[in-house]
């Protein structure tokens, strides 16, 4: 896409990224920092993060599902890449034969598993994943507390990980965090020479009684705030700037985009942006969100439509069509948009649109 005629721009602070993995290394510890990279490193780019992540030390990649494994491994031939999901039928050859990792989630998987070690007569890599608290994915706790005691059941797999998942951890005070942890610090006795992973981002900062063997970090590593309750500690990785495409004059009584949602009350300049909820901008915010201009925060008014987005410039001088408004930058970050549109940054990230270009910075 040529840069020129697009209407937003998605920078990408490969140095912030880098910063951000520096810090939760030094968090750690003695722990092992991997990262997650699921959804296209959280729809910034999978190529470019995982190289800039693998030459700062981290060697070892998660993603949801098989086909974005795949796209780590065609960008890194030698990472440890983990598939979280599990393991579906028919899918074992492919993992053999691209040097992934299945994260077993349940015994009839882990038996498929073992009956495809034994056919080929190799040892092949695995996580397993115990379900501690989340009650999603993950041996349930009467599974993983009788294969505790059937062990056996692991011949033949080369069991590297074991994980669970914290349900409460942006919450450090909430009890949860306490029981998920005591839970999985007795099972894992059972399976002691695998590498043990509880904590993801949040969990990185509930403190080292969590972070066992390894981390799993996603979200901090992009800028999110992985902890409701504290001053943000991560540098902020994207940027998101939209174009002025028109200017108009308008005065009371007149109303601005879909459903008159926004009625003037006096004599206004309203800038029409090309931005919209097919961009990731969501729509969610209508009538109560803010741009950033130099600095100045300038309310959007109007219901945010599919590629345009409306904002009071009453009060900037100087501003013309072609000038770039700050959607998500100085002043105002992925939290911060979050909050606006009353939901969490994981959704802000990963919903930035695909007919914009990424710009990165660092390289």
């Amino acid at each position: 896409m040529n840069l020129s005629h697009a209407p937003c721009q998605l920078s990408i602070d490969l140095n912030a990224l880098r910063e951000n993995y520096r810090l939760i290394d030094r968090e750690t510890g003695n722990a092992r920092v991997s990262a997650v990279v699921k959804y296209n490193a959280y729809g910034l780019g999978i190529e470019a993060v995982v190289r800039t992540l693998w030459d700062e030390g981290c060697k070892t990649f998660l993603t949801a599902q098989l086909d974005e494994a795949l796209q780590v491994r065609s960008v890194l031939a030698d990472a440890e890449v983990i598939a979280l999901n599990g393991l579906m039928s028919g899918e074992e050859q492919v993992y053999l034969e691209n040097n992934l990792l299945p994260t077993l989630n349940d015994p009839g998987q882990l038996q498929r598993w073992a009956d495809f070690c034994r056919a080929y007569d190799r040892t092949l890599p695995a996580a397993l994943h115990f379900d501690t608290g989340m009650s999603r994915l993950g041996f349930a706790p009467a599974e993983y507390r009788e294969l505790a005691e059937k062990t056996d059941r692991l011949n033949g797999i080369d069991c590297r990980y074991l994980f669970s998942h914290l349900a409460c951890a942006e919450q450090a005070d909430h009890p949860m965090n306490i029981a998920q942890r005591d839970e999985f610090a007795r099972v894992i006795r059972a399976f002691p020479a695998m590498t043990h992973a509880l904590a993801a981002s949040s969990g990185v900062f509930l403190g080292p009684e969590w972070h066992f063997g390894m981390v799993r970090t996603g979200l901090a590593l992009y800028g999110g705030n992985p902890n409701l309750k504290m001053t943000n500690p991560m540098r902020q990785v994207v940027k998101l700037k939209g174009k002025i495409l028109q200017i108009r004059e308008i005065d009371a009584p007149e109303t601005v985009g879909y459903g008159a949602l926004y009625t003037a009350p006096g004599k206004q300049k309203i800038a029409t942006i090309g931005a919209g909820y097919a961009d990731g901008y969501p729509r969610r915010l209508s009538d109560q969100a803010v741009v950033m201009y130099q600095g100045q925060a300038l309310p959007v008014v109007g219901r945010v439509s599919m590629d345009l987005t409306t904002v009071d410039v009453t009060d900037v001088p100087g501003v013309v069509a072609g000038d770039m408004l700050d959607l998500i930058g100085p002043g105002q970050d992925i939290n911060d948009l979050a909050v606006q549109a009353d939901t969490i940054p994981y959704e802000i990230l990963t919903s930035l649109g695909a007919r914009y270009p990424r710009v990165y910075e660092g390289e």
